[in-house]
């Protein structure tokens, strides 16, 4: 049984902070006590009150031990939902329009889009997820996609009284599963499509789309809008649930009645798109490299324009705004200075889809030969990386597998699995020096993704969390070469 509203109110009363972690309570705090994979919070219960927690929460069946005094106790059979919720009531503030983005890719770039178009028609805007929180005055660098719902809160929080009034977040599968982004007071939802990822998670990919399909049934209100991939197998079956739920649909794609893109042209600028909104055609360029950024791009422009989708001054305001977009941290990022002339990109692509996309995307830039550098990370779905190889080797001229985040793994035991994909493939042990050798290999008219880590500035071996940043190890290479 879950609590009820008054429940929430009565257990909040006099309560000043709220946690999940016994050592950080405070006099007067609500500790959060749930079963985790490597702990169970109730088993620190007792240390939560005599650090001064006056109130628990826990699941269904947890009794107080007898060290811990008045503390009053609230138990629930979806303790993690009433943590979201009690976390919402105690913080109490969030930005008024709040978009979620959810789907198997595309979700870090489509919130720094959105971002960037908000801003572009005067709102004070911020975006939450895999980068972070960014806005004009809150910026906090993160690895979470979602966080837990206390930090989350607070950070909404933090936001609306910096005056953030639009804010759109990244709803990650395992954040929705968990029900961390339950008690956040969503307006609209994005879906961007849905591929294999998350399998030592997540059952199958049935499993996989239920935890995404809870944004839409069950956070986002009725009277709220869902703009939604049309091209997505998945997407397409999320259009007749949302219709027949009655709320209120943009779809985009290739195949979408709402926002339908005619046709996407790449120039030396980006990507040309032909946009028709509901009857309306739009011709611009988005300054971004890659097809699949024009429709991140597109996604972004259909959850801001569904706040007010017929007011066409505002319209053309977005359309404006698309054509200044700058592309996220990590996303075929660009570093330049070769010394040959080659084109070096660094992409978070660590998925089959994400990693086939990125190469088709830059084929067409290819003069030379298109190489592709990439690993696996440990700990996670070891059923990919054969896949991972094998697309890497059909749609590259030269393929290198290194290490990603062994993890706990062998990074050895992980360069095999992927080369069982890829039989001609070069393997380079260390990612720094595999990054050495092939940018120094690189002619002119060549063109080199390094994939997998993006934005991230470590490599975790074993628990440890090494420093390194691919774009950095990308420019030491260069400056190497320009030395000699």
């Amino acid at each position: 049984m879950s609590l009820t509203d008054r429940d929430i109110e009565a257990l909040l009363e006099g309560v000043r902070g709220v946690t999940l972690d016994s050592r950080s309570a405070g006099e007067n705090f609500l500790f959060a006590a749930l079963p985790g994979t490597k702990a169970d919070g109730r088993d620190y219960i007792g240390d939560a009150v005599r650090n001064g927690a006056v109130a628990v929460l826990a699941p269904s069946g947890t009794v107080l031990p007898d060290d811990a005094g008045e503390a009053k106790l609230a138990t629930s059979d979806n303790p993690r939902r009433d943590l979201s919720r009690i976390a919402a009531a105690f913080y109490r503030r969030q930005p008024d329009v709040i978009a979620a983005v959810t789907g198997t890719s595309g979700k870090t770039s489509t919130v720094h889009f959105m971002r960037q178009i908000w801003e572009a028609t005067g709102a004070v805007a911020g975006s939450l997820g895999t980068l972070g929180v960014q806005s004009r005055d809150v910026n906090r660098y993160g690895s979470l996609t979602t966080p837990d719902p206390v930090a989350l809160h607070a950070t909404l929080a933090d936001l609306a009284a910096a005056g953030v009034t639009r804010l759109a977040m990244e709803a990650s599968s395992h954040g929705l599963d968990q029900y961390r982004l339950d008690g956040v007071a969503i307006r609209a939802a994005g879906f961007t499509n849905l591929s294999r990822d998350h399998l030592d998670y997540h059952d199958d990919m049935e499993d996989y789309f239920r935890s995404k399909l809870r944004l839409f049934t069950e956070l986002l209100p009725e009277d709220g809008v869902a703009v939604i991939n049309a091209d997505d197998e998945y997407g397409a079956r999320l259009i007749g649930i949302l219709k027949e739920r009655g709320v209120r649909v943009f779809d985009y794609g290739r195949n979408a009645e709402a926002l339908r893109i005619e046709r996407v042209e790449t120039v030396p600028e980006g990507c040309r798109v032909m946009l028709n909104d509901r009857g309306d055609r739009f011709d611009f360029i988005v300054p971004l490299a890659g097809e699949f950024q024009a429709f991140n791009a597109v996604l972004a422009f259909g959850l801001a324009l569904s706040e007010a989708p017929d007011d066409t001054a505002r319209r053309d305001r977005l359309i404006a705004a698309l054509k200044k977009l700058e592309g996220a941290p990590g996303r075929l990022q660009f570093v330049g200075g070769h010394p040959e002339g080659a084109a070096i990109y660094v992409d978070y692509a660590h998925k089959p889809d994400a990693l086939e996309k990125v190469l088709r995307t830059l084929r067409p830039h290819v003069r030379g030969r298109l190489l592709c550098l990439v690993g696996c990370g440990g700990d996670r779905d070891s059923g990919k990386r054969p896949i991972m190889g094998r697309i890497g080797a059909e749609l590259s001229d030269r393929l290198v597998i290194t290490d990603d985040n062994p993890r706990s793994e062998n990074p050895a035991a992980i360069r095999k699995a992927v080369l069982e994909g890829a039989p001609g493939a070069i393997e380079i042990e260390g990612r720094a020096r595999a990054i050495r050798e092939t940018v120094a290999e690189l002619k002119k008219g060549d063109v080199l993704v390094i994939a997998g880590k993006g934005h991230e500035q470590g490599q975790i071996i074993g628990d440890v969390v090494e420093p390194f940043d691919d774009v950095r190890e990308t420019e030491k290479a260069i400056t190497l070469l320009e030395k000699k």
